[in-house]
């Protein structure tokens, strides 16, 4: 399975991921390799000129020089989940019962094997130095870049971020927004719950890799996959998982590492995956 752009899936899909990586595919033995760090991150925001704020909080695990994430919602993550995982092996994180836990040991553990490089298809994207509304808007560019999809098209937005919103706006494309929380974006447009309801009515689809946490990622890909869509991923979570899945549902990735671009207001890299830019 090739991508447009000549970067082939490593696995058919998630499951198929994970199970290369315990059958040790990918690199070392996953039982081998022990988380040294658990942490999480928490944040609220609310941007100058923007009428809503949100909270962020985000499991990341240590495995020798790499950060695997994934994004929860905030409170969801129980007592004691972290301690669960300092001292574990990769082998042991991937069966835990919690699925942000499996997440990100995945993530830790392909961030390890195959970095963000040049040499495993990764394009860096620099965002520059600002606020944390200008940083947001920069990122922002630079997923929406990433669709192919021509002015009038309507795109699923899995994961509702203002500033894509914004972005597909300025582009000429029409969007669905979809969030589990629900609400309405900025503009009042009431954001639906239920992606699988909207895929039918839409030409593309770009979503978060929060998607991955939360169960609703495969559905998404195999749509995609069966039906020629684009599947653009913006991924916090799981930023070294989905690029193994390009040409496999998935058409492109912009992969953003912890640290987020939102910890920090200097200038930050962000990767890029799969569309011919």
């Amino acid at each position: 399975m090739t991508s447009p752009t000549g970067i082939r899936a490593t696995a058919s899909s998630y499951d198929d991921l994970v199970q290369g990586v315990l059958d040790g595919r990918l690199g070392p033995d996953p039982s081998t390799q022990r988380v040294a760090m658990a942490f999480t991150t928490r944040q609220a925001v609310r941007h100058d000129g923007r009428n809503g704020g949100y909270r962020n909080e985000v499991l990341s695990l240590r495995l020798a020089e790499a950060v695997g994430s994934c994004a929860v919602e905030p409170g969801a993550l129980p007592d004691g989940a972290v301690e669960d995982c300092v001292g574990a092996d990769i082998a042991r994180l991937l069966g835990h019962e919690l699925a942000p836990v499996r997440v990100a040991a995945l993530d830790a553990y392909l961030m390890h094997v195959r970095p963000h490089l040049p040499a495993h298809g990764a394009r860096p994207f620099p965002l520059p130095a600002g606020t944390s509304l200008q940083k947001s808007r920069a990122r922002s560019r630079a997923v929406v870049e990433l669709l192919d999809a021509p002015p009038g098209s309507t795109v699923l937005v899995v994961g509702v971020v203002n500033s894509l919103l914004e972005a597909l706006r300025r582009r000429g494309l029409a969007y669905v927004p979809c969030d589990l929380k629900g609400g309405t974006t900025e503009w009042g447009e009431p954001v639906r719950t239920d992606a699988a309801a909207e895929l039918e009515r839409c030409d593309a689809v770009l979503a978060s890799g929060m998607t991955l946490g939360n169960g609703s990622f495969e559905p998404l890909r195999e749509h995609a996959l069966r039906h020629g869509k684009e599947l653009v991923m913006f991924a916090q979570t799981g930023s070294a998982v989905l690029p193994h899945l390009i040409g496999a549902g998935v058409s492109a990735v912009c992969a953003e590492p912890y640290p987020f671009f939102w910890l920090d207001g200097g200038p930050g890299t962000i990767h890029r995956y799969g569309a011919a830019l």
